[in-house]
């Protein structure tokens, strides 16, 4: 590649192969371009302030400890390039019906990957992503829900969320853990058709 062409990783690819991108997964396989363990001390073999667009569907919650995963990802990754990650809702029987699942995300997890979010204690992190956007796909019998029916649901009920997409900015340099500099992001709700 170029220095002028863009990087993108696809991260977690599995059998999911896309030209024109890094296919990245912890198992060898066809067209995986890099095996590295998402799981442990992530190593991505890409410089500082590289790459341009990641990628994840459905790997952030097999990951025990996605800290160490989110700063190397911010290590590699240009100031103001993009992750975005797809995964079931935390409250969702998918989060959990799948063995390898170890971790639930919920609308305000993707806030700690962020600096600001750690003014009470540090735990090492010093990555910092800003989510700009969430949005929640509800399962289609709740399409015809008003607002207010599917905001009370989704806050008291199992099962109303089926996946989360979340869109996250990378901030270089890292801000302050400081309370004052957490910024709100949109959440939206998208409705599949019953």
């Amino acid at each position: 590649m170029t220095n002028d062409t863009p990087v993108r990783l696809n991260l977690g690819c599995g059998r999911d192969i896309r030209e024109g991108w890094v296919n990245i997964d912890c198992q060898p396989g066809p067209g995986v371009d890099v095996v590295t363990d998402f799981g442990g001390k992530t190593v991505l073999p890409f410089a500082d302030d590289t790459v341009t667009f990641s990628e994840g569907s459905h790997v952030i919650e097999h990951l025990a400890d996605p800290l160490p995963f989110m700063e190397e990802l911010w290590r590699v990754t240009v100031p103001g390039g993009r992750a975005v990650f797809r995964c079931p809702y935390g409250s969702s029987d998918n989060a959990d019906e799948d063995p390898t699942h170890v971790r639930r995300l919920l609308i305000g997890s993707w806030g700690y990957f962020g600096q600001p979010h750690y003014w009470r204690a540090g735990y090492g992190y010093r990555g910092d992503w800003q989510a700009e956007q969430v949005s929640l796909i509800v399962y289609p019998e709740y399409a015809t829900a008003t607002d207010e029916e599917l905001q009370a649901a989704i806050r008291a009920s199992r099962n109303v969320v089926a996946e989360m997409l979340a869109t996250l900015r990378c901030v270089k340099p890292a801000r302050e853990p400081d309370k004052r500099l957490q910024e709100p992001y949109p959440v939206t709700v998208v409705r599949l058709p019953s």
